[in-house]
């Protein structure tokens, strides 16, 4: 489990096709801190550390994994935001975020206001996939409110500090972000549906 605080980005630098899958070599300046088979958030995937070689570790995103996230679409030098898995005695900072993106999205617009940015990010409907005004959302593994919340789009709002040390400010009009839907809202609108069909009593 995650919370949606990214702890660092780290920089592509390989990417290799494994039959139907990709193995991504990524560097950070916490490769020393990582352990082979730990857990890390990739712009919101979970994905499973294979090997650590000095600055550098490998991960593998399988067919499933890239058909339902942005990762496929990485090349080397593309920045990526970073969260190992939370503590049981942490606190939790942002919301419960599980790595299992639901799908992508595409930035419409990015607004800047004052100091901070305004970023409009489009969807197509799927499921019990949906936001709510001033609910949580995941963008790229980065744990956000939602405003302006719409059936097929929302907004977010970002303050400098996310700006600067997430990948928010690589991202543009065109950019396919992962969006992972707050698990309590996807749980209730589930219900909801199965009370409204009759198979829940």
């Amino acid at each position: 489990m995650f919370s949606g605080i990214v702890e660092r980005m780290a920089t592509v630098v390989a990417v290799k096709e494994d039959r139907q899958n990709k193995v991504f070599t990524l560097k950070t300046d916490i490769a020393d801190e990582l352990k082979v088979d730990q857990s890390i958030a990739h712009n919101g995937v979970c994905l499973t550390v294979e090997s650590i070689d000095g600055d550098t570790y490998t991960v593998t995103a399988v067919l499933e994994t890239l058909i339902k996230s942005n990762l496929g679409l990485l090349k080397v030098g593309d920045r990526v935001n970073l969260e190992r898995s939370m503590r049981p005695d942490a606190l939790l900072d942002g919301h419960i975020v599980q790595g299992h993106v639901d799908q992508t999205a595409v930035c419409e617009k990015v607004e800047e206001a004052g100091g901070s940015y305004y970023y409009t990010f489009r969807y197509v409907p799927t499921g019990d996939n949906t936001t709510v005004e001033k609910g949580s959302v995941a963008v790229n593994g980065v744990s956000l409110t939602v405003v302006n919340s719409q059936r097929d789009s929302f907004q977010v709002a970002i303050v400098p500090y996310t700006y600067e040390h997430t990948n928010f400010h690589d991202i543009r009009q065109g950019t396919v972000v992962n969006i992972e839907f707050d698990i309590i809202g996807k749980y209730i609108a589930r219900l909801m549906k199965g009370y409204m069909n009759g198979s829940v009593r």
